[in-house]
């Protein structure tokens, strides 16, 4: 039934309530709500939230947004991680109907002694809730009010005094109270929102080639051995393909072919032989207590190690020799391998969740609570989408009881619902559709769907590349466009990451048209020379190394849904902000932290614009300068409303500003 005082259309809802919104410890998010009712009497609104233990939070007040008509909004964070709820309290507001009618009439001199008689039995009221200065106050203007022999005037501005604004908000009178909620609020660990991941595959790290040309392949001591690089430029997730034996079956070759050499490695997500399944570790990797070392290596330098989480088989995997029921059988009677059109998988069989799924759902779990005991609290999962929701949905929801930090990253370019709906069930990161968004107009589009539409069910990790995702942008826009995609992944959304070899511009595809790496490292070990890149100014390890300590240090991009696209006149020229200020003019300081990122999408000119702020968006005030500091070149200008910027992706390709005060 409707409240008394009616509270409508309530945001971040998912699916009427069935699903839980997404939050992060610390992060702030609005509730929004259209707030109203009968007649000209005033109403107020709180946002309360409730902690896993059931205790209530102090309420929070909503105000207009003046974005539309009886829209009211509210942040609110939470801080700490697990269940919590959120509701919406709706309540008269007597007080401030008596201010905005006593206003009226007692400058009319409409019922000037019953206003001022009115009020103070409204004071009288308010009186017992407070105490100290607040108290004092309320007396004060019980009876200031009260005092026929004061002039009008003076008994009025008594009433409309600031020091008594600030009691009223603080004590407000709540009259007819109507509750709207509770409302479902998961509130996971930061690096569920914050995050740098970096992909390799270890097989290729600390590889070698012998005198007599064959090459052997790294192993997870060797990997070990890369984890100080890839600490030193900043990320903080390290993210495996999948580590399990590789079938022997079907094996494919080099830039997938279908005529393998003896010598050839094969795909690790054609995961399992005779050697072992999803539970074991390739031979040539080394064995289970070599890849906890590298879990601790990695903990050690402050990285967690995400493994790759591939529910599908090679022909050769225990699986189909103990569980063939657990695979689509065809007419001819052999067991279909995958497919995506034109693209065929002849060395991966998909599983079929619809025979015996409680099968198929135990022997899941259990592997993933192998990992997990062996140190893994993340998952990258892969393709999603080609298995039920519903399958997804009991998975996460089992893990998320026992174990609320383990965190699950959706691989799945597909379509919209799919992807927001394996959001809705509990992922809780998912890849994007940035890779191919490169346009300006497609970037400041993409941008507010995500930290806007989207955020409170789906939270963004943008990629600029991927093994198998080469995008013609980076093929053909050399150094700078690789600058351009990290500066954009980095600063767009608060979680990003890079393939190896991103650092390193690896740009050649398959052939043209393809998004398919030439010799791609998902067919063979991949040799890479760091050093040599690094020592001769080849390698973006640096620029990478400065845009993580650049996050780092900003706690606006270390946010969703502070995200505000601002105006350029160049349709080359992307200009957005992350965080709002609070600004103190007679003290002339600037806190809170905003970020403002200038990017030239062009890869190949220079372009120059005038950039046009919202600076109330900012928290800025609108006729005041301000100092911006570019935190890439650490040189700093004085800016306004409307400002020049120019960029050549030949020097530079972005400016990432921070607000600060005039020096």
């Amino acid at each position: 039934m409707v409240g008394r005082i009616p509270v409508f259309d309530v945001t971040p809802v998912v699916e009427h309530g069935r699903y839980p919104a997404k939050a992060a410890v610390g992060e702030a998010f609005p509730v929004t709500a259209l707030v109203f009712r009968e007649g000209h009497d005033q109403l107020g609104a709180e946002v309360v939230l409730t902690d896993p233990k059931g205790v209530r939070r102090a309420p929070v007040r909503m105000t207009e947004t003046g974005t539309e008509v009886s829209r009211m909004a509210a942040t609110v964070a939470a801080d700490k991680e697990g269940s919590w709820t959120f509701a919406i309290e709706s309540w008269s507001d007597p007080l401030a109907t008596w201010l905005h009618d006593a206003g009226i009439k007692i400058r009319a001199g409409v019922d000037v002694d019953l206003m001022f008689t009115e009020g103070v039995l409204l004071l009288e009221r308010v009186l017992p809730q407070t105490k100290g200065a607040a108290r004092r106050t309320v007396a004060g203007a019980i009876k200031a009010l009260g005092d026929e022999r004061r002039p009008v005037q003076a008994r009025l501005a008594v009433a409309e005094s600031p020091q008594l604004a600030a009691v009223f908000a603080k004590h407000p009178l709540r009259d007819l109270v109507s509750v709207e909620g509770p409302y479902p609020l998961e509130v996971d660990r930061k690096r569920a929102l914050f995050s740098a991941w970096y992909e390799f595959f270890p097989r290729s790290e600390g590889a070698y080639v012998d005198d007599a040309g064959h090459v052997h392949s790294g192993t997870f001591v060797t990997a070990a051995e890369r984890l100080d690089a890839v600490a030193a430029m900043g990320f903080d997730v390290i993210y495996l393909p999948p580590i399990h034996p590789i079938g022997e079956v079907n094996r494919k070759g080099r830039n997938n072919t279908l005529t393998p050499s003896p010598e050839d490695v094969g795909s690790p997500w054609a995961i399992g032989s005779r050697k072992g399944g999803h539970d074991a570790i390739h031979p040539d990797l080394g064995k289970l207590r070599d890849f906890d070392a590298f879990v601790r290596r990695a903990k050690k330098l402050g990285l967690e190690v995400a493994i790759d989480l591939a529910l599908q088989a090679a022909p050769d995997h225990p699986w189909v020799r103990k569980h063939q029921e657990w695979f689509t059988t065809r007419a001819d009677g052999t067991i279909a391998y995958a497919e995506n059109p034109p693209k065929k998988y002849q060395d991966i069989y998909p599983i079929n969740f619809d025979n015996d799924p409680d099968g198929i759902y135990a022997e899941v779990l259990r592997v993933v609570r192998h990992w997990m005991k062996h140190g893994v609290r993340i998952f990258r999962v892969d393709n999603p989408h080609t298995k039920p929701v519903a399958f997804w949905e009991r998975l996460l929801g089992e893990i998320r009881e026992t174990d609320p930090d383990v965190l699950f990253l959706s691989e799945a370019f597909t379509k919209p619902p799919m992807m927001h709906a394996l959001g809705k069930v509990g992922f809780h990161q998912s890849y994007t559709y940035f890779t191919w968004r490169n346009t300006k107009e497609e970037i400041e589009t993409y941008l507010q769907e995500v930290a806007h539409e989207s955020a409170h069910f789906m939270r963004p990790n943008f990629w600029p590349n991927t093994p198998d995702i080469l995008h013609e942008f980076l093929q053909y826009g050399g150094p700078p466009a690789f600058k351009i995609r990290a500066v954009l992944a980095a600063t767009g959304s608060p979680s990003w990451g890079v393939y190896a070899g991103f650092e390193l511009c690896e740009r050649v595809a398959l052939k043209p048209g393809s998004e398919e790496y030439l010799d791609s490292e998902k067919y063979q070990i991949k040799i890479r020379d760091w050093a040599t890149a690094e020592a001769e100014g080849r390698s973006l390890a640096p620029y990478l190394t400065r845009l993580n300590q650049i996050r780092r240090a900003h706690p606006a991009l270390q946010q969703l849904r502070d995200l505000t696209v601002h105006h350029s006149e160049d349709p080359n020229i992307v200009v957005f902000s992350k965080g709002r200020v609070r600004t103190d003019p007679e003290a002339d300081r600037i806190d809170g932290d905003a970020v403002i990122v200038v990017v030239n999408v062009d890869p190949h000119g220079a372009h120059a614009t005038m950039a046009h702020l919202d600076l109330a968006a900012l928290g800025l005030p609108p006729d005041a300068p301000f100092d911006v500091h570019d935190e890439i070149s650490d040189q700093t200008w004085q800016w306004g409303a409307h400002n020049y910027v120019r960029l050549d992706p030949a020097v530079e390709v972005a400016h990432i500003f921070t607000v600060r005060s005039r020096v």
